[in-house]
């Protein structure tokens, strides 16, 4: 990127301050460049480029900011296949233009010099839509072309206008295994798991409408468009999908679900397939269990350190049965996992039954549940009470059976660690009794729960600090105790930038509360009192709330009170 294709305002932040105020580069790497820069005359960027002490993307990134432009990452942000195609090859190569998406009705394009106006011209008068023009790197820009126009790109919109949807959809089942197994539909299938695997999507959604099959991924919780693709590949690629979960292609009428894994550059993938029948043909979501992700500690969930201190003491007893609850996609595995690696020593039995095996610990005996073969999760656990564990963890309890052997283990002096879906800590126990297990049992060996969210963090790059309005802060629940428990509080709002694909966030982590079953809790869920009167006991001992602890973190500019919102009554 050169510099002298930008144009020049007077008011415009000079690019080494920008650069150390980000945190890219020290002011002793600055100072050495300036001094270099003195004496052979090159721009700045250039030199910093040459000692390597900053990447082509973050010039680029700093450059869009300093002529108030947007930048975009296109290793991370995925093109609209649709939207791209609006825009003819030899044009997006010669002028280095590449149409990724939509901003409302424009059309955004991300180029190598966005202030190009006889190119941004073109555009407009070449597919009828106003332009947003924003920037990216050079070479990730023409990365990103080659993977638009390429031959799997082709022969996708080949066999999309050789097969007309009603073929498609009522053509025997040896014609649709064929075509689901054709060449370019798995090179399509598989492109599209990689691309989302590189975006940090946890999910992939396939909605087939009326003209065309809608595609969208969950990145950090929330559901993005990423492209559309003719109607008349859906069955094709549907089938492919199922294909790969060992599912029946031939069935379309009622929902199905399966796994599998498939080996990436960046290490085994797992996916669980999902299938839903509409009125518009089978729906399909795709989650993803990214193994390379790695296993997280303890410390490095958010948790604060009255918090975390009341968790680690919760599963370092020599019994009980330890539960985190939260609902589905809150990161309730990814604590267990993380406190099931900090008892991991020689000296004790562990053994884990899942579904599916997210981590693989050494020194774990792991079993994965097969219900086709008749291995539930409460047949698994009777068997592995007889195997001499000392601790022991339930993916998940669903049932009175798993629940009841869960907490029957528990006193018989086995640690066990489960997940449970309930809103909040409080609730938990009421919802033990609901599905039929002893107050008794659950007062005897429960030792403590923990719930939990997922929120979405500011990104660094763009967030901007405010104040809120005294209203906006008590109808959020801030008041003197919580202000006193931060130092310094400072609020932040989301801006949205190329960084963070223009969200405001970038990446999640988790907000807790830790209820442990005192000798007075114990007594009102033996008297079956309502959680509410359970959790007001539980703050007068000290319990931090989902909604404290998100404050608490919203006020260290972490998140934002939307956000917070979003995911917290």
């Amino acid at each position: 990127m050169r510099e002298m294709d930008m144009p020049r305002t007077s008011t415009r932040q000079r690019l080494g301050d920008l650069l150390t105020a980000d945190g890219i580069l020290t002011e002793e790497q600055l100072d050495a460049a300036l001094i270099e820069q003195r004496s052979t005359g090159e721009r700045l960027g250039k030199i910093l480029l040459a000692n390597r002490v900053i990447t082509d993307v973050q010039l680029v990134s700093v450059l869009a900011r300093q002529y108030g432009l947007d930048f975009v990452d296109l290793e991370e942000h995925v093109a609209d296949f649709t939207a791209s195609r609006l825009v003819r090859e030899s044009f997006a190569r010669r002028h280095r233009a590449l149409a990724i998406g939509w901003d409302e009705s424009r059309l955004v394009v991300a180029m190598v010099n966005p202030v190009d106006v006889f190119a941004l011209d073109d555009i407009r008068s070449m597919t009828g839509h106003e332009v947003k023009p924003v920037m990216a790197e050079p070479g990730q820009l023409m990365r990103a072309i080659d993977r638009v126009w390429n031959s799997k790109a082709e022969d996708i919109m080949r066999l999309a206008s050789d097969t007309a949807e009603e073929e498609a959809t009522d053509s025997p089942l040896s014609n649709l295994r064929e075509a689901a197994e054709d060449a370019p539909v798995v090179m399509f299938v598989n492109e599209l798991i990689t691309r989302a695997v590189q975006g940090r999507a946890s999910d992939i959604h396939l909605e087939p409408g009326e003209r065309e099959l809608r595609i969208r991924f969950r990145v950090d919780g929330v559901l993005q468009d990423v492209m559309t693709v003719p109607r008349a590949i859906q069955a094709s690629v549907v089938s492919r999908i199922k294909i790969m979960g060992d599912l029946d292609i031939a069935e379309r009428r009622l929902p199905q679900d399966g796994r599998t894994t498939i080996p990436l550059s960046s290490g085994k993938v797992d996916l669980r397939l999902v299938t839903l029948p509409t009125s518009q043909g089978e729906a399909l979501v795709i989650r993803i269990l990214d193994r390379s992700s790695g296993l997280l500690s303890i410390g490095d969930l958010g948790f604060l350190p009255a918090t975390l201190e009341r968790w680690r003491a919760s599963y370092s007893q020599p019994w009980g049965a330890v539960l985190v609850t939260g609902p589905t996609g809150s990161g309730k595995s990814t604590t267990l996992y993380a406190s099931l690696n900090e008892l991991n020593d020689p000296q004790r039995g562990i053994i884990t039954v899942e579904d599916p095996i997210e981590y693989h610990l050494g020194g774990i005996k792991q079993v994965q549940v097969n219900r086709k073969a008749g291995l539930t999760f409460s047949s698994a656990l009777r068997s592995i009470l007889r195997a001499d564990p000392d601790i022991v963890l339930v993916g998940e309890i669903r049932d009175r059976e798993t629940a009841t052997i869960a907490v029957e283990a528990a006193l018989t002096g086995h640690v066990v660690l489960s997940t449970l879906h309930t809103n909040d800590a409080s609730s938990t126990p009421a919802r033990l009794l609901d599905m039929g297990v002893e107050p008794f049992l659950v007062t005897s060996a429960v030792t403590c729960i923990l719930a939990q969210r997922l929120v979405r963090r500011l990104c660094q790059r763009c967030k901007e600090p405010y104040q809120p309005s005294p209203e906006e802060l008590a109808s959020a629940g801030w008041n003197e105790a919580v202000a006193g428990t931060v130092d310094s509080p400072q609020f932040y709002r989301q801006v949205g930038c190329g960084s963070c694909s223009r969200s405001g966030y970038r990446g999640r982590f988790a907000i807790h509360e830790v209820m442990p079953l005192t000798e007075d809790i114990t007594q009102l869920v033996l008297g079956r009192s309502s959680s509410e009167t359970v959790q007001q006991l539980a703050i007068e001992q000290g319990m931090i709330t989902l909604r404290e602890d998100g404050l608490r973190k919203v006020a260290s500019g972490s998140t934002t009170l939307e956000e917070l919102f979003r995911v917290v009554t």
